[in-house]
């Protein structure tokens, strides 16, 4: 790929008020919390619900949620190896963007593969936090909240993930939210009680 020099891009930042400008507006540090896991994990119930209790807390958030995108920046993808691996750039890039303004961002995309994981990471950098939304694809299939199980075993949905298509799960330690063992409240509460400190932690340097 060629560089910014060659294609006559040239990135505008000395001029624009840096980070540390904007986390001492909001008083508080940008971070990307990426959940992950088969549709129908809980991954956007938990999501909305940690996003509520950070909404008391008086933080600034945003959700980037993987079928809302999927409507609109990405919906030119489908779902081969490739366009999966732009979905989760797409989303890894302006997930960067948010957090660099102080945001703090709940990623829900299924990112099944550990490859694309490490993509989304290497790409947000160190306000990365990785979450593994675990629940069976059997649980999944009986859950099935939006249909897409049953399309699938129909043969309507191509390239399902978990059935035609893989899901890896994680071999590096990250956080994991079983939404078999616990109600998608508890998950929630959890993901919350490893968040507040990070975000307490830095938001006291932003001030």
């Amino acid at each position: 790929m060629q560089d910014h020099e060659d294609r006559n891009i040239h990135p505008e930042t000395g001029r624009f008020l840096g980070r540390a400008e904007k986390e001492a507006l909001l008083g508080q540090h940008g971070v990307v919390l990426w959940l992950y896991g088969l549709s129908g994990s809980g991954k956007s119930t938990i999501a909305n619900a940690v996003e509520r209790a950070l909404h008391v807390d008086g933080r600034f958030t945003a959700i980037l949620d993987g079928d809302n995108l999927r409507t609109g920046l990405n919906s030119n993808l489908g779902f081969s190896d490739e366009d999966r691996a732009e979905n989760v750039r797409r989303v890894a890039e302006t997930a960067k963007l948010l957090a660099g303004l102080g945001v703090i961002v709940l990623v829900s995309v299924i990112t099944p593969r550990r490859e694309l994981r490490v993509l989304a990471s290497r790409l947000v950098g160190p306000d990365f936090h990785e979450v593994y939304v675990r629940a069976a694809f059997e649980t999944c299939a009986q859950r099935d909240p939006k249909g897409l199980y049953a399309k699938a075993r129909d043969g309507a949905i191509k390239q399902f993930t978990g059935k035609d298509s893989g899901f890896e799960e994680p071999d590096n330690g990250c956080l994991i939210l079983d939404t078999e063992a616990a109600s998608a409240e508890e998950c929630a509460l959890l993901l919350l009680k490893h968040l507040r400190p990070i975000v307490a932690g830095r938001s006291s340097t932003a001030k």
